[in-house]
């Protein structure tokens, strides 16, 4: 008996963590409208995070182009892309994540960047140098910083 309890928890811990490792850019499994419904890494979003993620230039950059009243403390908000208040209440968690992973699977001709690819660009630079990159790319987010921004935009509720 004892043996099969720690073997039955070794098997719950080793599945565990497996649901742990993040989802790998290529890996995401987009829906035919661009919903992603799984968590990219198994983990929930920390919504102050992804706060901080959408009002940094030098991460998210989100409010260069939306709106975000909740995120007023942010100075130049954008009028490019649609203001958020209230995405929460017009997108599911599913479709947000879609969205912020990469926008063109939703809205083929949208500016929004794909926040969550790798592969399959026109013209990567490196940086400003006006140089192509060499090597591989790495997303513009990673994995959890995109589920941090979906748990801050799920809140964002009409008022």
């Amino acid at each position: 008996m004892k043996l099969s309890t720690t073997i039955l928890a070794a098997t719950v811990l080793a599945a565990g963590s497996a649901m742990a490792e993040p989802v790998a850019p290529g890996d995401v499994q987009f829906d035919e409208y661009g919903a992603v419904a799984e968590s990219l890494t198994g983990q929930p979003g920390d919504v102050e995070n992804g706060a901080v993620v959408m009002k940094s230039k030098s991460v998210g950059n989100c409010i260069s182009c939306h709106k975000v009243s909740a995120l007023d403390d942010a100075p130049f908000h954008g009028e490019i892309g649609p203001p958020l208040d209230g995405v929460g209440d017009r997108w599911g968690e599913a479709e947000i994540r879609g969205i912020v992973a990469n926008a063109k699977k939703t809205y083929p001709g949208t500016m929004m960047p794909a926040y969550f690819k790798v592969e399959g660009f026109t013209r990567p630079g490196d940086a400003y140098t006006g140089k192509a990159p060499e090597g591989p790319l790495d997303p513009l987010l990673t994995a959890q910083q995109i589920e941090d921004v979906v748990a801050f935009l799920v809140t964002l509720k009409e008022e």
